[in-house]
């Protein structure tokens, strides 16, 4: 009995830690910096668009930031932001929705855990910034190398198939959401107005370029493994590339990166807006 306690002691204080008003006001930060990058990554894709040179992915949106005056006050700072919204997910993952019913639970657990996911590895890349470790190329050589790892192992091809075809409708699901405009139960609208128009237009258009851009990268993922080729899965900036080379493909790729910089506002917005209560 002491010792089940003291656990119970122990996880207390750890929701505790999570719901404090510090560790809220930073994870409110990394849903700006998230905002920042996807707005680089645009301005990259449009920079692509009409010839120009750089990673469109979040390595390189990292790599444009630390070139900023008081570039490293910037990472740190944004590695902070990623790292604390990081552990507000994976609170919401262990700590929220048990009152809810099972379905609904695992379904907003499993959310929580992937959002977790995702802005550990944004940390992760700023980390390799502020430690001088890392580059423009990063999120590119990474994704190329890990298909050639998986592709070796046994059970890794079927494995790569599934992976690509989850973030391929992962992009679905977010190119869904912006014109059913479900994104707004995330946050706590403005009154009907200017501020609200601004909120939901960033969004529908932001939702819809970020699914694009999802939706292709699950597809090069694919197609680099059904074809046996890992160096072609080359992630966001892979995919964004693969657009450039189609029909039209320059002003697909504007009208992307012009979608993806709505939806590093609606991002910057969220961080000011969001439902973050326990």
């Amino acid at each position: 009995m002491t010792i089940k306690k003291e656990l119970q002691q122990a996880v207390d204080k750890a929701e505790d830690v999570t719901n404090s008003r510090v560790l809220e006001i930073l994870a409110r930060l990394g849903f700006a910096v998230s905002g920042i990058l996807h707005l680089l990554v645009g301005a990259i894709a449009i920079r692509l668009a009409v010839g120009g040179t750089g990673s469109a992915d979040f390595s390189g949106a990292v790599a444009e930031l630390a070139t900023m005056p008081v570039g490293p006050f910037l990472l740190w700072g944004s590695f902070a932001a990623c790292a604390a919204l990081s552990l507000w997910q994976t609170s919401d993952a262990i700590f929220d929705f048990n009152h809810q019913p099972t379905k609904t639970k695992a379904k907003n657990k499993a959310k929580a855990v992937l959002q977790a996911i995702v802005y550990a590895v944004l940390a992760l890349t700023l980390w390799h910034f502020v430690t001088g470790t890392g580059s423009g190329g990063d999120n590119r050589k990474a994704t190329s190398d890990f298909t050639v790892s998986m592709m070796v192992a046994p059970g890794g091809v079927a494995l790569l198939v599934v992976i690509g075809v989850a973030v391929a409708v992962t992009g679905v699901v977010y190119g869904i959401r912006g014109p059913k405009k479900s994104f707004q139960k995330q946050l706590r609208m403005p009154a009907p107005g200017p501020a609200r128009t601004a909120v939901t237009a960033l969004g529908v258009a932001g939702y819809l370029a970020k699914g694009t851009v999802l939706l292709l990268a699950g597809l090069l993922i694919v197609v680099a493994t059904v074809k046996q080729h890992p160096e072609d899965s080359t992630g966001l900036d892979g995919g964004l590339r693969a657009l450039r080379d189609q029909p039209l493909g320059p002003y697909l790729l504007a009208a992307v990166g012009a979608g993806l910089i709505c939806y590093g506002a609606y991002m910057v917005m969220r961080a000011r807006l969001a439902k973050m209560s326990k």
